[in-house]
């Protein structure tokens, strides 16, 4: 599972290098992939993931990763943050 956002999903996505001249070459363009230690309050423990720069943002905006995870719809949502939503939401109604 390497270069994907465990949040959002976003991966390495291909495409060309163009020159001067026209002359297309093959690339990668690659997330901007942290890792990163979220604490979860319903958990009551720390999560490592790998989450893109973008999505950090995203959840920092929300107020942390249990408020994102709960407002945010599960087909924007990568399966690994499905689970931990999952995990989120059991804890809620207990």
């Amino acid at each position: 599972m390497s270069r994907v956002c465990e949040i959002s999903g976003k991966n390495v996505m291909s495409g060309n290098n163009v020159s001067h001249a026209k002359n297309k070459t093959k690339r990668k363009f690659l997330p901007n992939l942290q890792n990163v230690k979220f604490f979860s309050k319903s958990l009551d423990k720390s999560i490592n993931l790998k989450v893109s720069v973008r999505a950090l943002k995203s959840v920092e905006k929300n107020g942390g990763l249990d408020e994102y995870l709960t407002k945010t719809s599960n087909r924007v949502l990568a399966p690994e943050a499905i689970a931990i939503k999952k995990l989120i939401l059991k804890d809620v109604k207990d």
